[in-house]
């Protein structure tokens, strides 16, 4: 295959898996009006309490703004509040409700059952080196830059 076959096939191939890839990924979150981004910090909450915005957006490589915008719609759907470290009152820790961690169970269960549909379809082999090649490609694509 001449290179600019190969181009197209490639340029197709990702439009039509990068579409499904984000509707698999979002759409177990979406009914309960969170984008992917919002679930993620619900679990990474889940995961550690006493999180703070700051680690959020350390972990996750991005501006405390980006987290921040993130943080206000979780607020605003009664899925997160933010308490404050009684030794330090300019920290605040974000924990989340009961019904933050109800939904956070729920598309965490949702994508796990997902997940076990692509490895129940693909392998576990097949899966680890699609993973290795997305990380593979991430860290080349940091790389060209």
């Amino acid at each position: 295959m001449d290179q600019e076959k190969l181009l197209d096939s490639f340029i197709e191939a990702y439009m039509q898996s990068i579409k499904y890839l984000d509707e698999f990924i979002s759409e177990p979150a979406a009914d309960y009006h969170l984008s992917f981004e919002q679930y993620m910090i619900l679990h990474d909450i889940a995961r550690k309490r006493d999180l703070t915005l700051v680690e959020i957006a350390n972990n996750r490589h991005v501006t405390r703004s980006a987290i921040s915008r993130q943080i206000k719609v979780l607020l605003s759907q009664n899925y997160i509040i933010q308490v404050t470290d009684e030794s330090d009152r300019r920290r605040l820790y974000l924990r989340l409700t009961d019904a933050g961690e109800e939904v956070e169970r729920i598309v965490s269960e949702r994508n796990q059952a997902r997940f076990q549909g692509w490895i129940d379809h693909y392998g576990e082999e097949r899966a680890k080196d699609i993973l290795e090649f997305i990380q593979d490609f991430s860290h080349m694509n940091k790389i060209v830059k």
